[in-house]
């Protein structure tokens, strides 16, 4: 497979702009530490909250067949 090609990778090649546009560059973070921490939380958002057009709206946590923890 050869990287950059959305036929053959393309939910990581979309996710990769979902990850830059809702978390690494929707704000100035100054601190490395701080923009780590923002991750977490947003992809809980994602995972939990977020409707997912492919998913009828409804997040990925609707496909899961096991309860977190």
């Amino acid at each position: 497979m050869k990287p950059r090609y959305p036929w053959q990778n393309g939910k990581a090649e979309r996710f990769n702009p979902t990850l830059q546009e809702g978390w690494a560059y929707r704000q100035p973070f100054t601190w490395n530490q701080t923009r780590i921490d923002a991750l977490q939380p947003w992809l809980n958002f994602y995972n939990n909250h977020r409707p997912h057009g492919s998913l009828g709206g409804k997040p990925p946590v609707s496909r899961c067949n096991q309860p977190s923890g």
